[in-house]
């Protein structure tokens, strides 16, 4: 005869035994010693960061151009989440130097490998608390650092009655494409139209040329002084210029003067002209809405200089899971790694971890390594450090 539990009987799920299987006393232990010091590399850090970076500017403007007093004190509290964010990764190489430099030098450590606890288990709470800074550090970058950087630099600029403009000032250029149908079925994009103004006051573009191949070859040509764009018809107003219709053998087929001359182009443009920031200024988001909006306009400059930002600002957070795994791994050796000790060893690793991040950038300035590799390379090396390191110390 079958006999059956009945549901009263059976054990109840319990999220807290759950985790607390998950997470054993010694993992909650080494993850709780990593608190205190990874606060106290956040003050540090930070400290350091804005004193150099911030405090002595500020202290040469109040004394030397009166910038007020209240308002140095405002932009220096509006810089301070920049270098927080930067204060993150070094923070957490910090704790995990010290507390696993504590237990190794206690002979904690040596007490739980006897005990059978591997080398890769002892890191691996290092590892966890490495992953969720990394997500709390990626959260504060994206959220916090990039509208406080602009309020600082926008206060800075009113108080020394300055206008920042918000807008690119010269050579503005614009490529449409369309895609076309080749003879063999594939399709591919075509130069539909270039848009070139040489200046742009904020209101109007001046020195204007518009090269039109909406159809096969070059159809016509616009020259014009100034031209603004018209918001309630969604077009351009053309101001004392000419129009060449170009025939399909090349020679021109006639010729228009005009005072003012409507055409329906695009806003794009104008939103290209408008939009030129600092990318410590953009989240991610709005730096891959800025490198759509320059790819139609060509300047092969500012579209490196913005691919390069852009995996900077992606591998910056993922740098406190390398330092957490190369600052366990280190602290693990047999040694005792005093508070000042540990953060003198910080500061070579973080010197070394900047010195790779001028050798990306001047790679892929030489063309050697595209976006990705030299925005990902310093970290990237730290991972392999970690991992490399790591493997040995558990042989």
């Amino acid at each position: 005869m079958a006999t059956s539990i009945s549901s009263a009987n059976k054990p109840s799920f319990n999220p807290t035994s759950w985790l607390s299987s998950l997470f054993t006393l010694m993992d909650r232990y080494i993850a709780a010693e990593l608190v205190m010091p990874f606060l106290f590399g956040v003050v540090a850090f930070t400290s350091i960061g804005v004193s150099i970076g911030v405090l002595l500017d500020l202290l040469r403007r109040v004394t030397e151009s009166g910038l007020p007093f209240a308002t140095a004190v405002q932009i220096f509290l509006l810089k301070l989440p920049y270098f927080v964010g930067f204060a993150f990764p070094m923070s957490m190489l910090l704790s995990c130097l010290m507390v696993y430099g504590r237990l190794s030098g206690d002979s904690e450590l040596i007490a739980l490998r006897s005990c059978g606890v591997s080398v890769y288990r002892l890191v691996a709470p290092a590892i966890v608390v490495g992953l969720l800074i990394t997500l709390v550090n990626f959260a504060f970058n994206e959220a916090i650092v990039p509208a406080a950087n602009r309020q600082a630099a926008d206060v800075l600029e009113q108080a020394v009655t300055k206008t920042r403009p918000s807008f690119s000032e010269r050579n503005i250029l614009y490529q449409e494409f369309r895609r076309v149908r080749l003879p063999d079925g594939r399709r591919e994009e075509q130069l539909s139209r270039t848009f070139y103004a040489r200046e742009f006051d904020g209101q109007q573009m001046k020195g204007l040329t518009i090269l039109d191949f909406s159809k096969d070859g070059l159809n016509q040509i616009v020259a014009s002084e100034t031209a603004m764009w018209n918001g309630e018809r969604k077009s351009w107003d053309f101001f004392n210029g000419t129009i060449y219709l170009v025939a399909p053998d090349g020679s021109y087929r006639n010729i228009v003067r005009f005072e003012q001359q409507e055409l329906k182009l695009p806003r794009t443009p104008l939103d290209i002209a408008k939009t030129s920031r600092d990318p410590d200024e953009m989240s991610i988001m709005e730096i891959n809405d800025y490198l759509r909006l320059i790819e139609q306009g060509g300047n092969q400059r500012e579209i490196r200089k913005m691919r390069l930002r852009l995996q900077q600002k992606l591998a910056l957070p993922f740098a406190c899971l390398a330092f957490g795994l190369v600052g366990a791994t280190m602290g693990v050796r047999p040694q005792r790694t005093s508070r000042a000790a540990g953060f003198g060893l910080s500061l070579m690793i973080i010197v070394s971890y900047y010195l790779l991040i001028i050798v990306g950038q001047g790679l892929y300035q030489v063309g050697a390594l595209n976006a990705f590799l030299a925005g990902w390379l310093p970290t990237l090396v730290a991972l392999g450090a970690g991992s490399l390191l790591l493997f040995r110390l558990n042989r």
